[in-house]
């Protein structure tokens, strides 16, 4: 499941209430893997143009390559057979979603314009605002969302 763009802040407290009145965790729903809005990865954006053309470009709904469960999205055919070659080194980090609630040990969905590479890897956030947060201390932050993930799924 995964949770509207405006709720993040309250899913830990959720997860804790539901904690607390013992429910078990396997009762709890896995939020997927890859964040999707209707089965489509990161809004519909080619992940590859963030790397080629340092900027969020919209993929056609003909042109795209399923993986981990999620329909992507390309601009051209060259960028969909880059990403097939090697899906991991395009795909955002943390499945796509907010790399901030990630590292706050949350999840969150993402927007295109919201997006940065450190050392080669995409990140994703929530919003602009949300981003500027997150860059006071990218370092720190990416650290956070590594130990958090992928546990916070199973929250």
């Amino acid at each position: 499941m995964t949770l509207p763009r405006r709720t993040f802040l309250f899913a830990l407290p959720a997860a804790a209430a539901a904690a607390s009145l013992g429910l078990p965790t396997a009762a709890l729903a896995r939020t997927p893997e890859i964040y999707t809005e209707g089965g489509i990865a990161v809004d519909g954006s080619d992940v590859v143009a963030y790397f080629t053309e340092g900027k969020p470009v919209t993929g056609k709904p003909s042109i795209t390559h399923d993986w981990k469960g999620a329909t992507w999205q390309f601009a051209s055919v060259e960028n969909r057979d880059a990403f097939a070659a090697n899906p991991a080194a395009y795909a955002p980090q943390f499945g796509g979603y907010c790399a901030y609630a990630v590292s706050k040990g949350a999840t969150a969905p993402t927007v295109p314009e919201a997006w940065r590479i450190v050392d080669g890897k995409l990140y994703l956030n929530f919003s602009k605002s949300v981003q500027k947060v997150w860059l006071q201390d990218v370092p720190g932050n990416i650290a956070k969302a590594e130990a958090n993930w992928p546990s916070v799924l199973d929250a």
